[in-house]
């Protein structure tokens, strides 16, 4: 995506690399919530003492784990996902803000493209215990921005040189990040361990 859209790429489109932007990022944010929306409100259907139950925090503890460990490829196994990315061929043929919308909406919501951490499922499943709409809209919110932030940290990326610059630090930085996400997904299930042997209802 950086790559993709960068201030350099979107001036040789004769298109506006903030307007590109702008409308990413609100895309993001929305296809974030409506992720949210939708998987807050699937749980909400579950009643709320099975939801907050020991045995509900105990199973979200367990696939996250799972998740986790296929992150880690343990036994050869890989994250099950789709291979389906966003098409490269609408840059050029529409409007940078058209691309922006429809590249921000599917990233945003996270599950209509492949998914690289079992994180975005993580995210899913604590959604689902949530059963709360606002609150649900609110870590979908999160979600939709924090995935988005990446493009506006290239603002100032107006050459070929900058471009191949920022690219090999985020290459440099992926696996600080994938430590960080691993840590949080072990940390989460032990916190939800915790909160199971404690009796949550």
């Amino acid at each position: 995506m950086l790559s993709s859209i960068s201030p350099f790429g979107e001036r040789a489109r004769a298109s506006r690399w903030w307007l590109t932007t702008s409308a990413y990022v609100v895309s993001s944010v929305v296809g974030g919530l409506v992720l949210g929306l939708l998987a807050s409100s699937l749980g909400a259907l579950v009643p709320e003492r099975w939801r907050w139950s020991p045995a509900a925090f105990g199973l979200a503890a367990l696939l996250l784990l799972v998740g986790l460990a296929l992150d880690l490829r343990v036994g050869g196994l890989s994250l099950p996902s789709w291979r389906r990315q966003v098409d490269v061929a609408w840059i050029g043929r529409y409007r940078g803000w058209v691309v922006g919308l429809g590249y921000g909406a599917q990233l945003g919501f996270g599950l209509v493209t492949i998914i690289t951490s079992s994180a975005t499922y993580a995210l899913v499943v604590l959604l689902v215990l949530s059963g709360t709409p606002w609150a649900g809209a609110l870590m979908g919110v999160v979600f939709g921005l924090v995935r988005a932030l990446p493009l506006v940290l290239i603002a100032g990326v107006d050459t070929r040189e900058k471009l191949w610059a920022t690219l090999r630090g985020v290459e440099l930085r992926a696996r600080v990040a994938e430590t960080v996400v691993r840590v949080g997904l072990a940390t989460g299930s032990l916190a939800l361990v915790w909160a199971a042997v404690r009796g949550v209802s």
